[in-house]
């Protein structure tokens, strides 16, 4: 009987061991740098410019207890009026980057773009389960609706911004009517090119646009401290 009574205490110290571990999980749910906003601007692809998008992403983080970091929004913008392009890449940071469940999403900006062959192989863990908004809610994917899966970045696959002179941003995040935007799937579930951040151009700039080929006019967020 003693013996059993030990063995039972010995298991009950394990159990109470693993507490701290759990702790630690909470510190990383605390310590949230990347989301997808749970909502967009409400004016389509006319986000007010990167400057305009990044507001967006600290509101967004300030409400969810989360303002204590400087956001960035993951958004390319072309060269124009005498500005030099700006990639999304360079803007967020270099990781490692936890989701609101504590999650890591990416350690580094290689690992987040595939950069080399091996972190190509390795790869982020961007996904429907992964990609959630900034109050840990799962954002719709394909089969879900609305679906709402085109994230806007204007990027290229490796986080830079076009060159070829053909709009990819909606103006630089300031047009709301025709042009284009490059969207990329946080759920990389559909056939084809399912890239996290380039899979497709947009339908348009207008909210109507980017909703009728599945997005609502959403975009990655990460904080660069």
């Amino acid at each position: 009987m003693h013996k059993m009574l030990n063995i039972f205490a010995g298991t009950m110290l394990i159990g109470l061991g693993s507490f701290p571990a759990l702790a630690q999980d909470t510190t990383q749910e605390n310590q949230m740098n990347f989301f997808v906003t749970s909502v967009g601007s409400g004016d389509g692809a006319n986000l007010g410019g990167l400057a305009g998008a990044d507001r967006h992403c600290q509101a967004l983080a300030q409400a969810a207890e989360a303002g204590g970091k400087t956001w960035r929004a993951y958004l390319s913008a072309s060269a124009a009026d005498g500005q030099a392009a700006v990639n999304a890449r360079d803007r967020i940071g270099q990781g490692p980057w936890y989701n609101h469940g504590g999650r890591t999403v990416a350690k580094n900006l290689s690992e987040l773009h595939g950069d080399t062959l091996v972190d190509a192989q390795n790869g982020n863990i961007i996904n429907l389960f992964t990609a959630v908004t900034e109050t840990g809610e799962r954002v719709n994917g394909v089969g879900a609706q609305p679906n709402k899966h085109d994230i806007l970045t204007g990027s290229q696959l490796d986080g830079r911004a076009y060159t070829d002179g053909e709009d990819h941003t909606c103006s630089n995040w300031t047009n709301n009517d025709e042009g284009s935007a490059q969207v990329g799937h946080h759920d990389r579930t559909s056939p084809g090119n399912i890239s996290w951040n380039s899979s497709h151009p947009s339908r348009g700039c207008s909210q109507e646009n980017l909703q009728s080929s599945g997005g609502d006019g959403l975009f990655y967020c990460f904080a660069i401290d």
